[in-house]
C-alpha cells in the first residue's frame, strides 16, 4: 500500500504527540509532586528525585552518542523504536504500583528511569527519520508543527487526568469537582497513581497512526547491530575529531549543552518543588501546568517571528537571561515570603507569585526551543546536515544528568529546596557566556 507523504508526516508527528505526556505528566506536573506527597519532606523528595533522574541522565549520556551513530548505520530504525516503546510502556504503567501502604523509592525510580530511557532513545530514532519527511527547506517546518502538535497533546492528556483522575486530599473530588472516574480511591491515592498507566495507554493508542503511516526510505540498509557499531563508532569519532575546527558550530553546540540542561531541570523540578515550598496540590501543580504549556506553545510561535526579525542568536541570549532571572526568583518565592516581604500563612500571594513565574518559564522555555534548533539549521553544513542533528542530539544528552544530579546534591547538603535550584542560574549563565563565542550566520558566514 502507498502512503502518501503528507500521511508519513502526519504519522511521525504522533510521536510526539504519543510521548509528551511522560514529560508532562510524570516527569514534571502529577507523579513528581506524588513523590513529595509520600516521602513528606520535601527537601528530600526533591534530592531522591535528582538522583533518580540524573541517573537516568547519565545512561542516556552515555548510550546515546553508540545508538545515535547506529541510527545513520543500520537501518531498520523501527526495530529499535519498537524496543524503546515497549520500555516507555512498562516503565510508565508500572508506577500504578507506588502505593504509600508499601511504598518504595529504589523500585519507583528504576521504573520510572526504565520509561524515561526508553522515551528518549525512541526520540533518537525517530528524529533520525525527520531528513526522510521532506526537503531541506520543509524540514523546520515539519518539525516545528511536531512540536507544537506535541504540546496540544500534553495539554489535553493534562487536562484529562485533572479532570477526571486526580483529586484534591482536602475535598476527594477532581479539578471540575466530581469523583475520580471508575471509583479509584483517593485515601490510597488512587486517583493519582493512575498517571501511570494513562501515559502508557495513551502511548500505545497513539503510536498506532505512527506505526501505520511512517516507513523508512525503499532500499533502507539493514545490519546487524555488532556490524552496525563497528561501522557507525569510527565515523563518530570522525566527526567529533573535526569540531575543534569548527569553532562556531562547537562553541554553540557547548552553549546549548549547558543552558538546555538548565532549562530541563526547571521542568523537571518545577512541580516537586511547587509542592514542597508552597505546598500544593497535584490539582495545584497541575493547574500550573496548563498554564505553562499554554505560554509555551503561544511564545515558541511568537518567537518564531522573533528569530526571523532579529535572528535566533538575539532570540536565545534574551530567553536564557530571562530564565536564569526567573530561576534566581524561584528561590525568593516561599510560603513565609516572596521577594523578601513576609506573607501571612494564609496568603495567596506565594500562590499567585508562582503562577506567574510558571507562565514565564513557559514562555521563555517555548520560544528558546524553538530558536535554538533555528540556530542549529545555521550553524551546520547543509551537506551535513544530519551528522549535524545528530551531534545536536549528542549535546543535549551528554550532560542531562548536570541538572539534576547538582539539585539533588545542593539540596541534600543545605536541606533546602529553594537553595537546591542555584545550580540552574550557573548552567543558564555558562550557556550565555559560550554563546559569545557564536557567530550567528555560522556555516553561512563561511566557516
Amino acid at each position: 500500500m502507498t502512503i502518501s507523504a503528507r500521511r508519513r508526516i502526519w504519522g511521525w508527528w504522533f510521536f510526539d504527540w504519543a510521548s509528551q505526556p511522560y514529560n508532562t505528566l510524570l516527569l514534571t506536573f502529577i507523579f513528581a509532586p506524588y513523590i513529595k506527597s509520600i516521602l513528606g519532606d520535601g527537601s528530600q523528595a526533591q534530592a531522591a528525585w535528582g538522583y533518580g533522574v540524573g541517573a537516568a541522565g547519565l545512561i542516556i549520556a552515555l548510550l546515546a552518542p553508540v545508538l545515535g551513530a547506529v541510527a545513520d548505520k543500520a537501518g531498520g530504525r523501527m526495530r529499535f523504536i519498537w524496543l524503546f516503546s515497549l520500555m516507555y510502556v512498562v516503565g510508565a504503567y508500572a508506577l500504578w504500583w507506588t502505593a504509600p501502604q508499601d511504598f518504595n523509592l529504589v523500585w519507583t525510580l528504576f521504573f520510572f528511569a526504565i520509561g524515561l530511557i526508553g522515551m528518549e532513545f525512541a526520540t533518537i530514532f525517530t528524529n533520525a527519520m525527520l531528513p526522510d519527511l521532506g526537503s531541506r527547506e520543509e524540514i523546520g517546518r515539519i518539525s516545528g508543527s511536531g512540536w507544537a502538535f506535541g504540546y496540544v497533546g500534553g495539554l489535553l492528556a493534562l487536562i484529562l487526568m485533572l479532570a477526571v483522575f486526580a483529586v484534591d486530599p482536602a475535598t476527594g473530588r477532581t479539578l471540575v469537582g466530581l469523583p475520580p472516574l471508575f471509583g479509584l480511591d483517593p485515601a490510597s491515592y488512587e486517583g493519582t497513581r493512575v498517571v501511570g498507566p494513562l501515559t502508557a495507554i495513551w502511548y500505545a493508542v497513539f503510536m498506532i497512526p505512527f506505526f501505520l503511516w511512517v516507513r523508512e526510505p525503499r532500499g533502507a540498509q539493514r545490519m546487524s547491530m555488532l556490524a552496525a557499531a563497528a561501522t557507525a563508532l569510527p565515523s563518530l569519532r570522525e566527526s567529533l575529531s573535526r569540531l575543534p575546527a569548527q569553532k562556531s558550530l562547537s562553541a554553540y553546540l557547548l552553549s546549548s549543552m549547558f543552558y538546555r540542561d538548565a532549562l530541563n531541570g526547571i521542568y523537571t523540578f518545577g512541580g516537586i518543588y511547587a509542592a514542597g515550598v508552597l505546598e500544593w496540590t497535584v490539582t495545584d501543580t497541575g493547574k500550573f501546568g496548563i498554564l505553562a504549556i499554554i505560554t509555551g506553545a503561544l511564545f515558541a510561535w511568537l518567537g518564531g517571528k522573533a528569530d526571523d526579525r532579529f535572528g535566533p542568536k538575539r532570540v536565545i541570549a534574551f530567553n536564557v537571561v530571562a530564565l536564569a532571572l526567573v530561576a534566581l526568583a524561584v528561590v525568593f518565592v516561599s510560603r513565609q515570603s516572596v521577594f523578601g516581604l513576609p506573607v501571612a500563612p494564609d496568603s495567596s500571594l506565594p500562590d499567585i507569585a508562582f503562577y506567574a513565574i510558571g507562565a514565564l518559564i513557559g514562555a521563555a522555555g517555548g520560544a528558546l526551543q524553538s530558536a535554538s534548533r533555528s540556530m542549529m539549521v545555521r550553524q551546520a553544513d547543509p551537506a551535513r546536515m544530519t551528522e549535524a542533528f545528530g551531534l545536536y542530539a549528542l549535546a543535549g544528552k551528554a550532560t542531562s544528568f548536570i541538572a539534576p544530579l547538582s539539585i539533588g546534591f545542593v539540596t541534600d547538603v543545605t536541606d533546602s529546596q529553594q537553595l537546591g535550584i542555584l545550580p540552574l542560574i550557573v548552567l543558564f549563565l555558562l550557556g550565555l557566556v559560550m554563546l559569545r563565542r557564536v557567530d550567528a550566520e555560522g556555516a553561512r558566514a563561511g566557516q
